[in-house]
């Protein structure tokens, strides 16, 4: 009898994530039979784990923190991965262990989704350096942002990272925050700045320009400061929900053979969980 197909979360400790609750949506309205799971995995067990995947009966994972970046040298990354410097998303291929970063693609298809005509900008601002800002530096940059500003509290981070993404990455201090919003047509958060329990993120969204569109990685609160700011203003916005929704859907599609949708009828789903948890 032939198994069915499954996926699992990698990460520790195993927090509350809402993978399980995505994945289950489509294979259960694809009508596929599969499983997903969360598997509670240690840094000093992750090695053996991994390369026991498949023997465990899995066709596939997602990575969380911990290990996003310790998983690139059990694998084979690709250039996305490679790029960003970590990976959340394994899967087979021919019996090699391949490796995503599908943050990526999750940003960019939020964009899409949510701002129709977004990349028709010029210049875009990015807050923040951490892990998330060079998923979305590299996104940017594969749309063709011709300029992109990187803002972080220490300077030397943002440097750091715009040195590895060339010259249309250009890093300025976070006191100059203003000087660039009025040329900025995205402006992006990717701090925890806004997020419920973190201090607030003070952007003066009246400062850049009509057609901006305002896009914040934060989804606790679903509605953050930020974004009702800019929606006060009659900006476009994109939120972290629809980035994580979105970011979900090259993994389902590389484990079970099928290209999921992100549905009102799934965020609304999700939705609910965030509200009651």
């Amino acid at each position: 009898m032939t198994r069915a197909p499954a996926a699992c979360l990698i990460g520790w400790p195993a927090a509350h994530s809402r993978s399980p609750l995505i994945h289950h949506y489509w294979l259960r309205t694809l009508g596929i039979e599969g499983g997903y799971v969360i598997e509670a995995v240690p840094p000093e067990d992750l090695r053996d784990f991994v390369l026991r995947l498949s023997l465990r009966g899995f066709v596939g994972a997602n990575v969380t923190i911990p290990h996003k970046e310790d998983v690139l040298a059990l694998s084979k990354p690709d250039a996305r991965a490679t790029a960003v410097g970590a990976a959340n998303t394994l899967w087979f291929e021919d019996g090699e262990l391949h490796a995503t970063n599908t943050d990526v693609e999750g940003f960019i298809g939020n964009l899409d989704a949510s701002a129709p005509g977004w990349n028709a900008a010029e210049e875009a601002l990015v807050l923040g350096a951490g892990g998330s800002s060079r998923a979305v530096v590299f996104g940017l940059r594969e749309q063709g942002i011709k300029r992109i500003h990187l803002a972080n509290r220490t300077i030397a981070r943002a440097e750091t990272l715009a040195s590895l993404f060339g010259p249309k990455v250009h890093p300025v201090t976070w006191d100059s925050i203003n000087d660039v919003l009025p040329r900025a047509k995205l402006l992006v958060n990717t701090t925890s700045l806004g997020m419920h329990g973190q201090p607030p993120l003070d952007i003066d969204v009246a400062r850049l320009p009509e057609a901006a569109v305002v896009a914040d990685l934060v989804y606790v609160p679903l509605v953050t400061p930020l974004l009702a700011a800019a929606k006060a203003h009659g900006l476009k916005t994109a939120d972290g929900l629809g980035m994580l929704l979105h970011q979900a859907v090259r993994g389902f599609e590389l484990w079970f053979g099928r290209r999921p949708e992100v549905t009102t009828e799934l965020r609304a789903l999700v939705e609910a969980d965030l509200t009651k948890t």
